[in-house]
């Protein structure tokens, strides 16, 4: 592996223009730029974190390890043992990424991402308790709270005194927020009363810390997020959801009655909750994008091991090349997200202003990457895989999760291209406020676009700029030149996107998505060819294969990026519209044969 780039000491670590130092590595690439410093060299964890991380990470098998043939019957039950969770809190879980002078374990982004990857390798349920906690449900405190809050209830929360909860959704307010109904009304001697009710709370069951977010029609805005206690008189828990996966964790609803929440538990400003939850969501997707890479690397070992021991037709199907291609697709996504969740990471810990649509786009990928792996292994057990008995059926029901909560795959690939083409465009502030409040609205919400006829974006008709395939080695330099090409690709179809729709670019959301899948390969696949071509040169068959991966994805890429391009200028998107509208006002599929 290479050097910590942090040092600056290698070709293409400092950045190379004022832009590249201002920009998220993301958004650049729809300017058709690739920011080099961003990717090059790929970053390595420092030793003390990695001597930290290891003694973790043994902790945490040695665990599990014994616990595995206890995860099935919990999910069945749906439940974890209280002696189950008292054991996390002595093993120190609840305080990975909370700072040593609050009693944590103060571990990097980056850190935090690997153990929750170890903890995935052995069931989702668990790893969902310890990251729903530390990911979302006490992130607010550590990234907005006051001293004071912090000395108060950091110390708790390490030790597992305390279980955190992130309490955004409602019944009619999932990714639009905008719909939030619980309200805060600020009494005359600065405390609030609080009223609501909030719901598919992980960990709601057992939580005792609760980020809550109110309405509060402030002037600052509309939105502020709290501290509620549950012993707070008011606060009660509702049963627990009976649910198709993650089963054993605890998933509740939390509702709010005349609550009465101190002044001094206001989180952050008065009136910027929004702004609040969404870094939380951002800063805190490396931890389920780690525990996507867990799963999928169980699932590669099971179909390995399953498909050496299984014999059909007098020979291993390991031998059968479609066995060969599903075990080799599944290798080179664990190893595409891995690189991905690594480098946004990197970003946080580095200091980075602006990663949200990298977070966004290692999450998309990584969770679908996942659900592809989970059925991919089922497949390969046959019927084995669809019993009980075998951990594949749960693992299956469990990865489903993972594109639905923390942002959908749909509302994220929107809100990447938006802020993607806003940035690109340099657009006036009206498209930069909606885009940020994609969330409030997904569909309508972006606001409207200010009538862009004629304007063009001369970055991406540059040439003579500085290339990627310049600082990898040369057996990756025919990979790079792909991710150059399509990268001005890319910076191209932004500029024709905002010249052809102006304004009613927010309503196309099929060349949104478009946009968006391209970016997430051009990201991906620049994080694919940092890592392997940072790795040492031995000749090594490891690392033969670390080359072949990359050669796999780069072509795999290419050909998505070339299909979504053309697709811009010759597709069906009219006749999809038409057809799923006629269905809808049918409310079913209208035909049958008799």
């Amino acid at each position: 592996m290479s050097a910590n780039p942090d040092n600056g000491s290698q070709a293409g670590s400092q950045p190379e223009t004022v832009e590249e130092e201002k920009l998220s590595p993301a958004k650049a690439l729809f300017r058709g730029e690739i920011l080099k410093s961003a990717f090059w060299p790929f970053p390595e964890i420092d030793a003390q974190q990695r001597e930290l991380l290891d003694m973790v990470v043994e902790s945490v098998d040695r665990f599990l390890a014994d616990q595995q043939d206890d995860f099935g019957d919990w999910d069945r039950r749906g439940e974890q043992p209280p002696e189950f969770v008292a054991a996390l809190r002595e093993l120190g879980l609840f305080g990975l990424i909370i700072p040593e002078e609050y009693g944590g374990i103060g571990l990097s982004n980056s850190g935090y991402s690997r153990v929750l990857q170890q903890s995935s390798r052995y069931d989702s349920s668990a790893s969902l308790t310890i990251g729903a906690h530390s990911s979302i449900g006490m992130k607010g405190l550590l990234l907005f709270g006051t001293d004071a809050q912090k000395e108060e209830y950091l110390p708790r929360l390490a030790s597992g005194e305390f279980i955190a909860a992130y309490c955004l959704t409602e019944p009619g307010a999932g990714s639009d927020a905008a719909s939030i109904q619980t309200k805060a009304v600020k009494d005359s001697n600065g405390d609030w009363t609080l009223n609501g009710e909030k719901t598919w709370i992980t960990n709601g069951g057992i939580a005792d810390f609760y980020t809550v977010f109110a309405r509060t029609e402030g002037d600052g805005g509309k939105i502020s997020a709290f501290i509620v206690e549950r012993s707070f008189p008011g606060v009660s828990v509702g049963q627990k959801e009976e649910k198709l996966g993650i089963r054993a964790s605890s998933t509740t609803s939390v509702s709010f009655s005349d609550v009465k929440v101190p002044a001094q538990n206001l989180l952050g400003d008065e009136g910027k909750g929004f702004k609040i939850a969404m870094s939380i969501l951002n800063n805190g997707r490396t931890g389920l994008g780690g525990g996507a890479v867990g799963g999928m690397k169980t699932c590669i070992a099971l179909a390995a091991q399953q498909s050496i021991e299984r014999k059909q037709f007098g020979q291993s199907i390991a031998e059968f090349g479609l066995i060969k291609k599903k075990i080799a697709q599944m290798t080179v996504d664990c190893f595409a997200a891995e690189s991905a969740v690594w480098i946004v990471g990197h970003y946080i810990d580095s200091g980075y202003s602006d990663y949200s649509i990298e977070a966004a786009m290692s999450k998309v990928f990584a969770s679908e990457a996942m659900f592809r792996a989970a059925n991919e292994s089922l497949q390969i057990a046959a019927g084995s895989g669809y019993m009980q008995e075998l951990p594949y059926e749960r693992i299956f029901r469990d990865s489903r999760i993972l594109t639905i909560f923390e942002g959908t795959s749909e509302i994220l690939r929107l809100f990447i291209a938006m802020s993607g083409i806003r940035d690109a465009g340099r657009l006036l502030q009206e498209l930069g406020s909606a885009v940020e409040d994609i969330f409030n609205n997904p569909i309508k919400g972006f606001g409207l676009l200010t009538d862009y006829a004629g304007r063009r974006i001369t970055s991406v008709t540059s040439v003579g700029q500085s290339k990627f395939a310049g600082i990898v080695p040369e057996a990756l330099r025919d990979d790079a030149l792909i991710f150059d090409k399509y990268a001005l690709e890319l910076g191209r179809m932004t500029d024709v996107l905002l010249r052809r729709h102006g304004k009613s670019i927010v309503d196309k959301q099929f060349a949104l998505q478009r946009a968006a899948d391209v970016a997430i390969d051009l990201f991906v696949g620049l994080c694919v060819l940092a890592r392997v071509g940072s790795m040492t040169d031995d000749n090594s068959e490891q690392y033969e294969q670390a080359l072949s991966t990359a050669h796999l994805f780069s072509q795999q890429a290419k050909r998505r990026m070339n299909r979504c391009l053309r697709a811009m200028l010759r597709n069906e998107d009219e006749n999809t519209k038409s057809l799923a509208d006629y269905v809808c006002s049918g409310q079913g599929y209208p035909w049958d044969t008799i």
